[in-house]
């Protein structure tokens, strides 16, 4: 079976047992590690994994060939993405015709963007450019860029650059929803097994929970020059109960999200029905 996700901590940990062969029953994978722009788009092409992770604000767009699996992606509470400044000012005023850098143009992250600079930053942002979010901090810190809208392990990081935080849209979400915040989702194809595939990958969650330790050189393989301690509080943020099952909040959030940017014309109305 062909699968892609990210190298980062919170994949490789929830997908360790599995790519590892230690869930019974479970078929052999062919793994590629991808950023998460990377994944979107070939979810997108037609030819993709047979299973992979991308982000929600990708699915208006391949729900019809792939399926929303109810386990193993990122959703919760306070850890949404930052938009992050070198700059004197760290209002959101003071993004009014800038240069932003963003993870992707079909991220969350940069839906979620969208939608509070629409209501937040006066004259609209000026140019947006992608770049991996691995590199949107050294972008801001040396000038390339205005801001940077950041993801995953940053939020712990991103002092050490010298930067500001301008807003956690995040909590902009939460207090605005009060749903939790709908990351990145596990899709498979809809000719495949759906329940058995959900239930390898729940294994595998669960594995990992119960025997922590076991992945520790794997995550850490992948986890391009983290700490360990950054690299376990990333996997502490990002992988809790939402990921074992999306449940009536994370569905209720996905909705929330997808149908609010479908009425501002950022994406494709979705057909509720595909979601479950």
């Amino acid at each position: 079976m062909n699968i892609a996700f990210s190298p980062c901590p919170n994949d490789t940990f929830v997908f360790h047992a599995l790519v590892h062969g230690l869930i019974p029953g479970a078929p052999s994978l062919d793994v590629t590690y991808a950023d998460i722009d990377i994944t979107n788009h070939l979810a997108a092409s037609g030819n993709g994994p047979d299973v992979l992770k991308i982000s929600y604000a990708a699915l208006p767009w391949v729900l019809e060939e792939y399926a929303l699996l109810p386990c193993g992606g990122a959703l919760g509470h306070g850890c949404g993405p930052l938009v992050l400044s070198a700059g004197e000012q760290y209002d959101a005023a003071s993004l009014t015709g800038k240069r932003i850098a963003v993870p992707s143009e079909r991220s969350t992250a940069y839906l979620l963007f969208r939608l509070w600079a629409s209501q937040n930053v006066p004259g609209g942002i000026g140019e947006t450019i992608v770049m991996p979010f691995d590199e949107i901090m050294p972008a801001v810190e040396n000038g390339a860029i205005d801001a940077g809208l950041v993801i995953h392990e940053a939020r712990f990081t991103y002092s050490s650059y010298g930067l500001h935080l301008v807003a956690d849209l995040g909590s902009w979400w939460e207090q605005d929803t009060g749903l939790p915040i709908p990351l990145g989702a596990i899709v498979a194809r809809r000719s495949l097994d759906l329940e058995a595939i959900t239930g390898w990958i729940r294994g595998s969650l669960k594995y990992a929970w119960a025997h922590p330790e076991e992945s520790t050189e794997y995550v850490m393989s992948h986890a391009q020059e983290m700490s360990p301690d950054v690299t376990q509080a990333h996997i502490n943020l990002y992988v809790n109960e939402y990921t074992e099952n999306l449940g009536a909040d994370g569905y209720g959030a996905i909705s929330a999200l997808l149908n609010r940017a479908a009425a501002e014309g950022l994406v494709p109305q979705i057909d509720p029905a595909l979601l479950k």
